[in-house]
């Protein structure tokens, strides 16, 4: 049997930022992985598109492909848009949809170290809040996970971590910085948990002013990448999800 194509979609932007941090992602991806075919797409703003890929692979011969949503939580384009988009592949490709990238120890693990790059270090997690600042979501359920990873990663010695988020739901950034403050941490940090530059993590950055550090986008770091790769890896199995015949 040939290895399963992996389609990477993504959002999509009019931010250029945001689709050369993809394809920096997506080349890691392949560095680590090269017996593995990768392309992308993107649901709007920036091509390919995801139906433009799909047909380009179902005209050069190919019938196995992972999708793999590029989201860090379940919510409206992991349940509605990337589904409906798939459904609608030419009937010839045999698509399995991938889980999303989040929760997953990888990404604390990637957060933490765009804080130390950023300029903290591990002696300085037990005197540092940090604001755990994504994107947001109407999902109660995308917002749950947001706060059970705050909770988690406070447990690993930092002084406080704390939600926030950039649209849709509360608190904000920095809401969250300034109650950091008033906990006494001695210093306070803002965490990005956005896997590319735009609109909403220009937000996350505006409201991280009062922040002693702001840490970079997730971005291309190799724990995101080694992400990916488990998610294709598991989706791969034949009791995944398939869409078409």
């Amino acid at each position: 049997m040939s290895t399963p194509v992996l389609l990477v979609i993504a959002h999509g932007s009019r931010d250029p930022r945001h689709a050369a941090t993809v394809h920096a992602l997506v080349r890691r991806v392949r560095a680590l992985r090269p017996d593995v075919r990768v392309e992308t797409g993107f649901l709007d703003f920036n091509v390919p598109s995801v139906p433009g890929v799909l047909e380009s692979l179902e005209t050069e011969g190919v019938r196995d492909v992972v999708a793999l949503p590029l989201l860090l939580t379940r919510a409206f384009h992991a349940k509605s848009d990337i589904p409906a988009v798939l459904a609608a592949a030419p009937p010839r490709l045999r698509i399995r949809q991938a889980e999303v990238l989040g929760p997953s120890p990888l990404l604390v693990s990637a957060l933490e170290r765009r804080l130390y790059e950023a300029g903290l270090t591990p002696a300085d997690k037990s005197s540092t809040g940090v604001v755990l600042a994504s994107a947001g979501s109407s999902d109660p359920e995308a917002i749950a996970v947001i706060a059970e990873i705050a909770r988690e990663w406070r447990h690993t010695g930092w002084c406080a971590v704390r939600p926030a988020f950039a649209s849709a739901s509360l608190p904000r950034t920095e809401d969250a910085v300034r109650r950091l403050r008033e906990l006494g941490c001695a210093r306070v940090a803002v965490a990005p948990y956005v896997l590319a530059p735009g609109f909403l993590p220009d937000r996350i950055a505006r409201g991280a002013a009062g922040a002693d550090v702001l840490a970079d986008v997730l971005g291309p770091a190799p724990e995101v990448a080694r992400v990916l790769l488990e998610r294709y890896d598991a989706a791969r199995v034949p009791v995944a999800l398939v869409v078409g015949a």
